[in-house]
């Protein structure tokens, strides 16, 4: 199957019109609860469908025969600690009103994506709740077209329901902070640009500075990925010239906030003393550090219940407002 085929989902009219019978005749051939025909329609209707690549939607099926109780939640990787909350929030929700969530993985592969879909789909999910992070996603706009049931967190793409937190509100607290302690020279190192929350934090941070009157050259903002290791790599290359390093650090997530403190100490500076540094969704790890994270906090519980309240409906998005945890990673510019 090449690209093209793959991106196209193919449905019951299109096995009907290459065999050159009705839909409810496809319909019955390809019904695995019911016994096998082996006429020879069924034999060409089921073979057209191979050859076009054609999934049963058991998802709309499971709807026929009731709902299932059961919720779907997609993540790219259970390792990150966001992802980890945010399904476990949901988790917790779903318990709480009598219904169950199973979780798949799917990396950050478009491919993996729909197969990780297609195999919740298969166990009958009353719905989808996607964690995935693309803008240019074409997941979304599959499911609106196919009418399945579906939210996303912690992200949006501006048309399908979304429960996320009012990430420019939070980028904006977090820069505001630094540039109330007398900051100036202040560096950005946001997640991939391939992401909502990624710019929606940038663009925070940005109102806020221009607020202080604060510049933020363009050398001064880093686009990365959102692991440890993506923050130690922007940390060394801000850090590593004293003569334009910057006095404070705002990371748009708690893992690059530690991989820049990581940088920091490699470099011999003291985090809260020689340079401050804001992280974001303030994991449990941040209030433990040997030198405690200032961190905007994510709403996590109050996004879950609101990703299962649009669930299924044509929705509006939702945004839980963040709240700023100050800590001893941040201080007050030394005069």
């Amino acid at each position: 199957m090449d690209e093209e085929q793959e991106r196209h989902v193919v449905t019951l009219k299109d096995v009907a019109a290459a065999s050159g019978v009705s839909i409810s005749t496809v319909s019955r051939v390809l019904d695995d609860r019911t016994p096998p025909s082996r006429s020879s329609t069924a034999e060409k209707v089921r073979r057209v469908a191979d050859e076009l690549g054609y999934r049963r939607n058991m998802f709309a099926s499971g709807l026929r025969r009731g709902a299932t109780g059961t919720i779907g939640v997609l993540v790219p990787r259970l390792t990150d600690h966001v992802m980890a909350l945010m399904f476990e929030a949901i988790e917790r929700t779903a318990r709480a009103r009598g219904s169950f969530a199973v979780v798949a993985t799917c990396g950050d592969d478009p491919a993996e994506e729909r197969r990780a879909t297609e195999t919740l789909l298969d166990r009958n999910v009353d719905g989808l709740v996607l964690a995935t992070a693309r803008l240019d996603d074409t997941l979304p706009a599959s499911l609106r077209e196919r009418g399945v049931p579906h939210v996303l967190v912690l992200r949006t793409d501006g048309v399908s329901p979304s429960a996320l937190g009012d990430d420019e509100a939070g980028g904006y607290f977090a820069a505001r902070h630094l540039v109330d302690l007398g900051h100036r020279e202040i560096a950005v190192v946001t997640g991939p640009w391939f992401t909502s929350s990624a710019r929606d934090r940038l663009a925070g941070a940005r109102r806020a500075f221009a607020e202080g009157g604060v510049e933020l050259p363009d050398a001064r903002v880093i686009s990365t990925g959102y692991g440890i290791e993506s923050g130690h790599l922007a940390g060394r290359s801000l850090l590593e010239d004293a003569a334009s390093r910057p006095t404070a650090i705002f990371a748009a997530n708690d893992n690059l906030a530690i991989g820049v403190v990581a940088a920091a100490s490699a470099a011999g500076l003291t985090v809260g003393r020689d340079v401050s540094v804001v992280g974001y969704n303030d994991i449990p790890l941040a209030g433990m550090l040997p030198v405690p994270l200032t961190s905007v906090r994510t709403a996590f519980d109050q996004i879950a219940a609101s990703a299962l309240d649009l669930l299924g409906g044509p929705g509006p998005i939702t945004r839980a407002l963040p709240t700023l945890i100050p800590r001893a990673s941040t201080a007050a510019l030394a005069r």
